[in-house]
């Protein structure tokens, strides 16, 4: 079971421990962040939640069984009723079900909570867990991409008919 937090202020340690503990791990399927990510985590993050109170993305941790934050599931770019979706679990919590039950909530949240109609999603054609996620969840290839010089595939889902 996994519970889907919406991001705090509090969560910053947490956030950056994961992300360094797994950032090898995603930089196999997805561009490093960089270091400089990780050497300004605190200002990046205290930008997000202003973001997120502007109601520009709306950024959640995915909490695991332990309490342990094993994953994150945002949507960025929101307006006029869409966002894009992009997730990250952790090596530990990986092929569980851990992505599928996180994108399925934050589909819940977007529509229920955040009045979103439709979601965007893009992955790399070399991610076929990332292709297996978004499938499982409802979403459609709209069209293929080049996504950091790989080939990818965009995504959509209708969340209100």
């Amino acid at each position: 079971m996994i519970e889907l937090v919406r991001l705090r202020a509090d969560h910053a340690e947490a956030l950056l421990a994961f992300e360094r503990e797994n950032r090898e791990y995603f930089a196999r399927s997805v561009p490093d962040r960089g270091d400089a990510y990780f050497a300004d985590f605190a200002a990046r993050h205290r930008a997000l939640l202003a973001e997120q109170d502007a109601g520009l993305i709306h950024f959640h941790v995915v909490v695991g069984d332990q309490g342990a934050l094993i994953g994150r599931v945002n949507l960025v770019d929101v307006e006029d009723g869409t966002a894009e979706l992009g997730y990250r679990i952790g090596e530990r919590a990986s092929g569980r079900g851990v992505a599928t039950a996180a994108v399925e909530e934050v589909c819940r949240l977007a529509a229920t909570t955040y009045g979103l109609c439709v979601l965007t999603a893009v992955t790399t054609r070399d991610n076929p867990s990332s292709m297996a996620v978004l499938g499982r969840t409802g979403f459609t290839a709209v069209a293929e991409i080049v996504l950091d010089g790989r080939p990818g595939v965009r995504y959509q889902r209708r969340l209100v008919e």
